[in-house]
């Protein structure tokens, strides 16, 4: 009895060991192969972030409600989860998208003006670390932007009492940014952010001595030179900053100052003092992780930032010609003249 339990015994540990060993295997592989992973590398020796690449996500900007950092595998599968032709994370209201029923004419349109062709809004979750994050914001913990200052909220409300006497359609200096092709959101930063819609896709070209991004997104591009910063005046403010890099190690750091006021920062613009600090490294042959750290003391209580893996992106990017086929501005605006002399006769749009 005594040996056929012992043979019994012998029987079961082969068969776990069996079990086992495939998975045991896989993990040592996979630990051979990120340890045979060698940062690809320029010829002057610093690591290479030439290429195309993508930060589109399904991770949103700022996290909610009381959750934690880290989503769970079944809430991963649940957001990554697509619906037949419909993404995970849908721009029209036909796949999903929630319907506007308020607000300007504009803000009515939203997930009607496009159809899901023209819509890439992340399919995946962000993984930083092995981490699935529920945010892009990492600091302060609550995955949230902190408090405006006082200062700020008066500036905000400066800003909007003196937009408040005139039109959205008055002059072409009141139309968005993003319609006069100077700017849409973030995406070529500082800080580089998705953009939430479409086209958050970049090319990297880099030297020994500059950094060069090209935003898909209305073809912004930031030269970035590499050494020594020159500093400039605080009331010279152009577009993107005046930004300078250096190396610590294998991260490229960049720094940025003198940030144009207009170019706001989730809505908010940046004080003469803001400095945004952005760090590249490559975490594996797919991926560059970018981490940037937003110091205003003058428009926020604390320092914030965030981590966003900007993924390879194995397709060609084409010319985003936004001013050359920007045609429609001379048409919202005459046509804002022709609703005020419609209403200023007392008479109805004849076209109509």
């Amino acid at each position: 009895m005594e040996v056929e339990m012992s043979n019994r015994m012998m029987v079961v540990l082969a068969v776990l060991c069996a079990t086992a060993a495939p998975v045991s295997t896989a993990a040592a592989q996979s630990r051979a192969s990120d340890a045979e992973w060698e940062v690809p590398r320029t010829v002057d020796g610093r690591p290479d972030f030439q290429g195309n690449w993508s930060n589109s996500t399904l991770t949103p900007f700022q996290r909610t409600g009381d959750r934690g950092p880290v989503y769970t595998p079944e809430e991963v599968a649940e957001r990554e989860q697509t619906d037949g032709n419909c993404p995970a994370n849908p721009g029209t209201v036909m796949c999903g998208r929630t319907e506007r029923t308020v607000g300007s004419n504009e803000a009515r349109l939203s997930g009607v003006e496009y159809n899901e062709v023209y819509w890439e809004r992340g399919s995946r979750v962000a993984v930083v670390n092995g981490e699935p994050r529920t945010s892009l914001v990492t600091v302060p913990a609550n995955g949230r932007p902190p408090a405006l200052t006082p200062e700020a909220q008066q500036m905000m409300q400066e800003r909007r009492d003196l937009r408040s006497p005139f039109g959205q359609y008055d002059h072409p200096e009141l139309r968005p940014m993003a319609e006069r092709c100077i700017m849409f959101g973030s995406p070529v930063g500082p800080p580089m952010l998705p953009t939430g819609a479409y086209n958050s896709n970049y090319i990297i070209v880099q030297t020994a001595d500059h950094l060069m991004i090209m935003s898909e997104m209305v073809h912004d591009v930031r030269i970035i030179p590499i050494g020594e910063p020159q500093t400039m005046r605080k009331d010279v403010r152009p577009w993107f900053g005046n930004s300078w890099g250096r190396w610590e190690g294998d991260v490229l750091v960049v720094e940025t100052t003198n940030i144009n006021p207009q170019q706001t920062i989730r809505g908010v613009p940046p004080s003469e003092d803001a400095l945004v600090i952005e760090r590249f490294s490559r975490a594996d042959e797919e991926t560059i992780l970018y981490e940037f750290t937003i110091d205003d003391p003058t428009m926020w209580t604390e320092r914030w930032g965030g981590q966003i893996p900007i993924n390879k992106f194995d397709a060609q990017l084409y010319e985003y010609a936004c001013h050359e086929g920007n045609y429609s501005l001379a048409g919202v605006l005459s046509g804002a003249r022709y609703e005020e002399r419609m209403e200023a006769q007392g008479a109805s749009d004849s076209r109509r």
